[in-house]
């Protein structure tokens, strides 16, 4: 994992396979080690995190993993009650909060964000949730979950279903899948299907088909991802 050190990771499109695969070996290597000798990896280290909306998973995930390497966390859950509530701009907050840790998550409601962080920011940057780009901690969870579930991703049929317009995690799934040979169905209403122009890319590594009803696909597919309607987008 020594590839990964002091490293950002922004988005999905900067992993390939290899790297990805690396993170499941490792992930599975800390899963399998004692307490006592799984506690030591991060002792002494700070994740410092600033949650810019609102998050209840994503951020415990984070507080609960850096616990469990024996590790600790500081940071911001609530933009109220932080400096920026008076007028701090985004840019001085993360020059602050990252002085005061080893690694930097961020999660904010404007696109760029994470990538504008990680450009000043004196520790590393971990992208939360950046607008409605991308969410590369989440792919890489799904990415991991479905291989240990169907100990494989090559040769999978995947139907990816719901506000695929505005949900960012699509995105980065995609982006992730990119890496493998998979059958790709995208499952919504017309009014939430996938953003063209911010698939171009994806297009050229990875195809798939669309449709609004799921009643075509859903015999056939080995995975089925659900997305919730973005109300805050």
């Amino acid at each position: 994992m020594n590839e990964f050190f002091g490293k950002n990771i922004i988005s999905v499109r900067d992993l390939d396979q290899q790297k990805l695969e690396l993170i499941f070996d490792a992930t599975n290597k800390i899963i399998n080690m004692s307490q006592d000798k799984r506690g030591e990896i991060a002792r002494g280290k700070t994740l410092g995190y600033l949650f810019f909306e609102p998050s209840s998973r994503t951020r415990l995930s984070f507080e609960s993993a850096m616990a469990l390497l024996g590790g600790m966390s500081v940071g911001i859950a609530d933009a109220t009650s932080s400096s920026i509530h008076k007028g701090e701009t985004l840019g001085d907050t993360v020059k602050v909060i990252s002085s005061y840790c080893d690694v930097l998550v961020l999660r904010h409601s404007l696109d760029g964000s994470s990538r504008f962080a990680a450009e000043i920011s004196s520790k590393p940057v971990i992208n939360a949730g950046s607008g409605t780009e991308e969410h590369p901690t989440q792919t890489i969870q799904d990415l991991f979950t479905i291989k240990k579930e169907k100990k494989k991703i090559d040769g999978l049929k995947i139907g990816i279903a719901g506000d695929l317009k505005y949900g960012r995690t699509v995105y980065s799934l995609l982006y992730g899948l990119r890496n493998y040979d998979v059958d790709i169905h995208l499952i919504s209403p017309e009014s939430l299907r996938i953003r063209s122009d911010s698939t171009y890319d994806i297009k050229k590594e990875l195809s798939y088909t669309e449709s609004s009803s799921i009643d075509e696909y859903i015999d056939d597919l080995d995975v089925l991802y659900v997305t919730r309607i973005q109300k805050e987008r």
